[in-house]
């Protein structure tokens, strides 16, 4: 066992320690470059935050997680210095932990139902899962995560699209001895969490491809380059001899506010920005030829973490000024706080309660500015926030040359046009029953194809809530 700190288990177990707090590049400097920005705990800052754990009798904290991660358990490890045990504990249930340590919103799910949260000062689990699966990588170089490769079941299951709902079935799949086999539209795998969220968020080197790297180790396969719908379809999956097929595409089309002049140079989704600074390497010109849109008086319009990943992207892409446009107020706002206080550090601007009408251009057709409905906030919507509406007649307009517009996403046709069994939903999402079984016997769906966009944690919840239902098709469990 490897010791960690010198601090007695329990010895700051009471509600009013305080919280560790973790260490992250200065903002002067951090706005220069694409490093990570939170710097992780030492491992004497991890035993005093792990110290602080109640043991709770009924651990809410693992209720709160979609994927019922044994947050005691692993804590107690910690506490205990058995990093090993530790990620065990933490890989029974989670087949990517150094991903989910850094970008889950801890603070709405397992620390949320924390017991001490309800002082304001909840374990920091998030951090201490972050701590465990990046001691290991940085040892382990990314193989199997401490487990044996199992016997071959005999049984082989596809898994359409890279991201996290298809990571998770198929390690789910492959520690019970099954061939799984991942398809990915693009050239790498991963899905948002390499093109959408940005390096100084998620590493992709040093974080998403050692934890990809440990998924082959279990026997999981890739092939980038297949487009579900196009170059693989559900069809030739089971013709090829795969007894179930599980679908986790995502929701990748972009959606517009359809106001004049969102057709100019200079306006773009947040999927197709991201896309060029993650995927494309743009954040590294010219060592990757590939260069984005070189806005210098850039608006951002949505206020969710979407928006703060572009917001802060454009910044270190050299932005002279970047500004959040919001039709609400910052307290409304549903990025996580973590990731808005980041923002707000490091230079971004907020216009509360306003929201664009017209996208002004040049003669060239660029981009030059957006005219603005000044709002005021009314009732709550379905949702508990207050709802915005116009003030009639009050405008502003805005100097602009790069708008970027995250709004949200729908779903991509491709796959759902090639297959048409498929039933979908009135908005367009395919319909799972409570074992993520779809209207065709042996396919299985999750994460934002069936939900909607949302979280990458609930992305994987679904993918293991499908592999186990796989598993229990295949007698495996």
């Amino acid at each position: 066992m490897i010791a960690i700190a010198s601090v007695e288990v329990g010895s700051m177990a009471k509600p009013g320690a305080p919280r560790v707090e973790m260490r992250c590049q200065d903002p002067a400097r951090r706005i220069g470059n694409f490093q990570e920005v939170a710097l992780g705990y030492s491992r004497e800052e991890a035993g005093l935050e792990a110290a602080r754990c109640l043991r709770c009798k009924r651990p809410r904290c693992v209720n709160g997680c979609p994927v019922e991660v044994p947050v005691p358990d692993f804590i107690a490890a910690i506490c205990a210095g058995d990093l090993e045990g530790a990620l065990k504990s933490i890989k029974s249930t989670n087949s990517l932990p150094a991903i989910c340590g850094r970008v889950c919103p801890q603070e709405n799910q397992c620390e949320g139902e924390c017991i001490l949260n309800a002082r304001g000062n909840p374990i920091a689990i998030g951090r201490l899962e972050r701590f465990v699966a990046d001691w290991f990588l940085a040892r382990m170089d990314g193989s199997a995560a401490g487990r044996s490769v199992p016997a071959d079941s005999g049984h082989k299951v596809a898994c359409i699209g890279g991201g996290p709902a298809s990571l998770t079935a198929a390690g789910y799949l492959a520690a019970r001895g099954v061939t799984a086999h991942v398809f990915e539209a693009l050239h790498d795998v991963g899905g948002v969490l390499i093109y959408g969220i940005p390096e100084f968020r998620l590493p992709k080197e040093g974080v998403v491809q050692k934890e990809l790297a440990a998924l082959r180790g279990l026997g999981v396969e890739f092939y980038p380059n297949w487009v579900g719908g196009k170059t693989v379809t559900i069809r030739n999956l089971f013709d090829q001899g795969y007894e179930a097929v599980f679908v986790g595409v995502g929701a990748g089309l972009p959606k517009f506010f359809d106001v004049p002049g969102e057709n100019l140079n200079g306006v773009l989704s947040a999927n197709e920005y991201l896309t060029r600074v993650n995927l494309g390497r743009a954040y590294a010109f010219p060592a990757y030829d590939t260069p984005v849109f070189p806005g210098r008086k850039v608006t951002v319009y949505g206020a969710g973490n979407v928006a703060m990943d572009a917001a802060r992207s454009a910044l270190r892409m050299g932005a002279d000024s970047v500004r959040i446009v919001y039709r609400r107020t910052r307290a409304e706002m549903p990025a996580r706080r973590e990731e808005l206080e980041h923002a707000l550090e490091e230079g971004v601007l907020l216009e509360e309660l306003t929201a664009p009408v017209h996208f002004l251009g040049d003669a060239q057709g660029n981009l030059s500015g957006v005219r603005l409905q000044i709002m005021e906030l009314g009732e709550p919507d379905s949702s508990g926030r207050r709802s915005p509406r116009p003030r009639a007649g009050v405008f502003a307009e805005l100097e602009t040359d790069l708008a970027i517009i995250a709004l949200g996403t729908a779903a991509n046709r491709v796959l759902l046009e090639a297959t048409p069994e498929l039933r979908l939903n009135r908005r367009g999402y395919i319909e799972v029953d409570e074992n993520s079984q779809t209207s065709i016997p042996g396919v299985y769906a999750g994460g934002d194809i069936v939900t909607g966009a949302a979280t990458v944690i609930m992305a994987m919840g679904a993918g293991r809530n499908a592999a186990k239902a796989i598993a229990r098709r295949l007698r495996l469990e």
